[in-house]
């Protein structure tokens, strides 16, 4: 009790929580925009359910990381060399975690454009994916994401109590943007093209740290943002294109339509 008390009184401590929640809601977002796309894809009545379980889960592994922090750490040690260089547990999970979102990240943006039949396992497509097979894979991103989150947890701050808010306040956000951002990229299917892109950059991303090359997470996020900004102008010309036609009608001074040649009807 009183090290949560000089913890809270120390300007310090504070200063750490609040760049610490940055950055875990930060790090959240390649989770979120996972976890939206590939619930899209279940029945309606299972979407929301889907999208909690996988968030919950993402919220007990970080919370059971922290709890063996002592293993986490150790994560890092090499247990092996290839070519003189050493490979740590947490490189081999990065690069196993990059290889499946570049799988995945491709698989659906092929059956985006070239779409199978109905039934089969798609994100970009018109299928539906089983229940299971949507929370296993959930799994397996939110195993990834939540060892990489907490080894930069751990490189910013050595307090768990800062860690655990931390955590607790970047799975809140996710909650809460986990049903607007599904609805948005439900209301624009481009944007689920845009998503995938995303995942295989982060893919990309994850297997470079994994062979030991640092990659500055400021010039992915601006990246991704420029892209979804570029992606917003898009919709907003689209709306403005479509608007007029869709809202009103030509019609002949005597109040009849006009034919396509310019003619009265």
């Amino acid at each position: 009790m009183d090290s949560l008390l000089q913890l809270a009184n120390d300007p310090t401590a504070w200063a750490a929580l609040a760049t610490l929640v940055v950055m875990e809601i930060v790090l959240g977002i390649d989770n979120l925009i996972f976890i939206s796309i590939l619930t899209n894809k279940l029945p309606p009545e299972h979407q929301q359910k889907a999208r909690r379980i996988g968030i919950g889960l993402a919220l007990i592994l970080r919370l059971g990381l922290l709890a063996t922090i002592a293993y986490i750490v150790a994560l890092t040690q090499p247990v092996f060399k290839v070519f003189g260089k050493g490979f740590s547990w947490r490189d081999l999970i990065l690069i196993a975690g990059g290889l499946f979102l570049l799988w995945k990240a491709t698989k659906e943006i092929h059956h985006t454009v070239d779409p199978e039949p109905e039934g089969h396992d798609t994100l970009g497509g018109k299928a539906a994916i089983g229940f299971t097979a949507a929370i296993g894979q959930i799994l397996v991103l939110d195993l990834v994401f939540s060892i990489d989150s907490i080894i930069t947890a751990v490189g910013m701050t050595e307090h768990v109590p800062i860690m655990v808010v931390a955590v607790l306040a970047a799975v809140t956000v996710m909650l809460l943007a986990a049903d607007p951002l599904s609805r948005f990229i439900a209301a624009n299917p481009t944007v689920v093209m845009l998503a995938l892109g995303f995942l295989i950059m982060i893919g990309m991303t994850l297997i470079a740290e994994g062979f030991g090359a640092h990659v500055p997470k400021g010039y992915i996020y601006t990246a991704m943002a420029f892209s979804a900004g570029v992606e917003g102008l898009n919709m907003l010309a689209r709306r403005r294109r479509r608007g007029p036609s869709s809202t009103t009608t030509s019609s002949s001074p005597a109040g009849r339509p006009l034919k396509r040649d310019g003619g009265q009807a």
